[in-house]
């Protein structure tokens, strides 16, 4: 192994990833994003072939780093816009590489979708979370929820088994994707919150309001811009949930933000001073309540 590889291995390491033992020149390796599984392809690194230096990045965080040795020392005009140039084809591959694997998954989804049955009021995961099936679909006993566009279009695939661990389907854009919950532009009103389970518990509440299910934090924002681009004049409330014992508390700060980017406004569930600590969304509220109210009765 060159002492570039090694350098450039390092560098990759340095920056929060594990990247393979080794790597070809000239060749995309793809490896888990980080904290990500072993299965996980998020990561990703380039060593260029001719010996100028590489990049590397991790889509799930938004890394990305063009990288030359230190041997080198201060590169010419000349190499930076090799280095540069090299750098932009690898993007342009990538970029070809995901959109090839987001459009075979979208097919697979619609497959997927069209082959499941309609899930009833008994799936161990409503039961517990006290909420109806609604669009949900049954795939091998787990529950199947359609990630759509702004054009309706189903993308993706989310599933949740019976003891709550969810998964997307592999390969599938969840950027600006989301599983409709209930109602539809024309009401007016658009709730958009993380998980399709809170998004059940707020269609109950505001029948006359689009509910849709980011399906987590860091991807309100993006589905809240683009609802305000296909339909300006509604109004949209960000109910986000409220991650207390998170350092940081990204549920809250994700909402805030997806809320400030659209000029909206943000709501979160307002605890009793009973309430657990590992409460965090509406859902979890609802079944406060409710289980007041039955101890009350």
């Amino acid at each position: 192994m060159s002492d570039l590889m090694l350098e450039f291995l390092d560098a990759i390491r340095d920056a929060g990833l594990e990247p393979p033992a080794t790597v070809e020149p000239g060749k995309i390796h793809r490896f888990p994003g980080e904290g990500k599984s072993r299965k996980n392809q998020a990561g990703w690194c380039v060593l260029f072939q001719d010996g100028l230096g590489g990049c590397f990045g991790d889509f799930s965080t938004g890394l990305y780093k063009l990288w030359h040795p230190k041997a080198q020392g201060r590169l010419s005009r000349t190499d930076r816009l090799a280095l540069r140039r090299q750098a932009a084809h690898t993007k342009e591959r990538l970029e070809k590489e995901r959109r090839e694997k987001q459009a075979q998954a979208a097919r697979r989804a619609v497959a997927l979708w069209n082959d499941s049955l309609p899930a009833t009021n008994l799936h161990p995961y409503l039961m517990r979370k006290g909420i109806t099936a609604g669009i949900a679909r049954i795939y091998k006993s787990a529950l199947v929820l359609p990630v759509t566009d702004t054009r309706k279009r189903i993308i993706s695939l989310q599933f949740i088994r019976e003891d709550g661990s969810k998964r997307l389907l592999p390969g599938g854009r969840k950027k600006g994707g989301f599983i409709p919950v209930a109602g539809d532009l024309s009401m007016g009103q658009v709730i958009i919150c993380e998980g399709w389970a809170t998004g059940r518990t707020l269609a109950g509440d505001n029948p006359d309001a689009l509910v849709l299910a980011a399906i987590d934090a860091g991807n309100l924002k993006r589905v809240a811009l683009a609802i305000c681009s296909c339909s300006p004049q509604a109004e949209i409330i960000i109910a986000g949930d409220d991650d207390r014992q998170t350092r940081g508390n990204p549920g809250v700060q994700k909402a805030m933000e997806a809320a400030h980017a659209i000029g909206g406004k943000a709501i979160f569930p307002s605890w009793p001073p009973n309430a657990p600590d590992d409460l965090t969304d509406f859902n979890d509220l609802a079944a406060l309540w409710y289980e007041a109210e039955v101890a009350h009765d």
